[in-house]
């Protein structure tokens, strides 16, 4: 009772440590490529923090998976490194024991994977969805910021304002490009202003300025002044448009609609909590290390074997979604050799007295073949 609830108290402490590491570094990155974004006019700048947020959901399933196996791996390795392995196994006790005390931490953290992974995980990647299209729904003059070219939403427009008053109601020296089949025109003026007509429409309406009409290669060209020029910004029934795709759609969603992409989908969600378990029991025998040798190596080949396990879940998601493989032989096959590998590593450091150990039945066949040898 004492040595488990100080191996808890250990993997507490070692997984508040490692997740605490994994989630600053992808937090990092994501806060940077969001910033990115922002800065390219792609998504609103106020929406940095929500995006941010919802991002950090969606990869919680795998930092959370990850900081369970690496958690596990440490505290076992460094009671290998430590020598307390030793005197573990000299009191009689199994390697077995350990399971309890590491799914008494596990298990909650199975368990929080399954939920991410199952329902909070689409519905962030719903609502990320949602604040982007609705930001490139939006009115263009809105998403303009002054001093820089801006594409429109439809692509066949390209404006420029050098200022933009607190509303985005009013701007300032407008520069507007459009291209139309083979023919371009180049609108300027000097201030302009969004109004909306009686059906709910946005327009962008210039005041003192010039239109230039064209066939770029050509020598058709046209030069108009005006007094007042119209264009039409946003329509009234410009709404969200609704994402079909599987990774937004609630696993309830996946299982009525069984497609391809759905069930890829419905397998990745799955095999995330699965993962986070079996990556722990895995880790409980490939932590062993030799004490005079160092654990660099060992905890290097169990980080493999786990990346190599998740990209293997990879490739039976990619052949489900391509329809190569079923849903029901996808799902299943790779956690059961997993499961069955973890027996093997449990036998193999386990038994390391037993008769039929397999490095004990080689030691006696080394001996049968020498003693055949010396006989004849």
């Amino acid at each position: 009772m004492i040595f488990q609830r100080a191996i808890r108290r250990e993997l507490l402490n070692t997984v508040g440590a490692v997740f605490t590491t994994l989630f600053t570094i992808v937090i990092t990155v994501m806060l940077i490529r969001i910033l990115g974004d922002a800065a390219a006019g792609r998504i609103a700048s106020g929406d940095v923090a929500a995006l941010l947020g919802f991002s950090s959901l969606v990869y919680m399933p795998v930092i959370i998976s990850l900081t369970a196996f690496i958690s596990v791996l440490l505290v076992v390795a460094r009671s290998y490194q430590d020598s307390e392995m030793v005197v573990w196994f000299a009191s009689g006790l199994s390697l077995m024991r350990w399971i309890r005390p590491v799914m008494s931490v596990g298990v909650p953290l199975v368990l929080l994977t399954a939920a991410l992974s199952l329902w909070l995980t689409p519905w962030a990647s719903r609502l990320s969805y949602e604040y982007k299209e609705r930001f490139r729904n939006r009115e263009d003059i809105s998403r303009i910021s002054p001093g820089k070219f801006q594409e429109s939403a439809s692509g066949d427009r390209i404006f420029f304002v050098e200022g933009l008053s607190s509303d985005t109601r009013r701007v300032e020296n407008v520069f507007v490009s459009q291209s139309r089949n083979d023919s371009s025109s180049v609108v300027v003026a000097r201030v302009g202003s969004i109004i909306l007509d009686e059906r709910g429409a946005k327009l962008l309406e210039l005041r003192n300025g010039r239109r230039y009409d064209g066939k770029p290669g050509t020598p058709e060209f046209q030069t108009m002044d005006f007094a007042r020029y119209v264009i039409v910004v946003a329509n009234s029934n410009r709404e969200i448009a609704d994402n079909k795709a599987s990774r937004v759609l609630p696993t309830a969603a996946l299982v009525r609609e069984p497609t391809e992409s759905n069930l890829a989908e419905l397998l990745w969600r799955v095999s995330v909590p699965l993962m986070c378990l079996l990556q722990m029991l895995i880790a409980i025998p490939l932590a062993f290390v030799n004490p005079r040798r160092g654990r660099t190596l060992n905890l290097m080949i169990a980080l493999v074997l786990a990346i190599s396990y998740s990209n293997a879940v990879g490739i039976l998601q990619a052949s489900v979604g391509q329809g190569r493989l079923s849903f029901g032989m996808g799902w299943w096959p790779l956690h059961l050799a997993a499961l069955m590998i973890i027996g093997m590593l449990f036998f193999w450091r386990n038994n390391t007295n037993s008769a039929w150990h397999p490095m004990v039945l080689l030691i006696a066949l080394r001996r049968l073949l020498a003693n055949r040898k010396s006989v004849n």
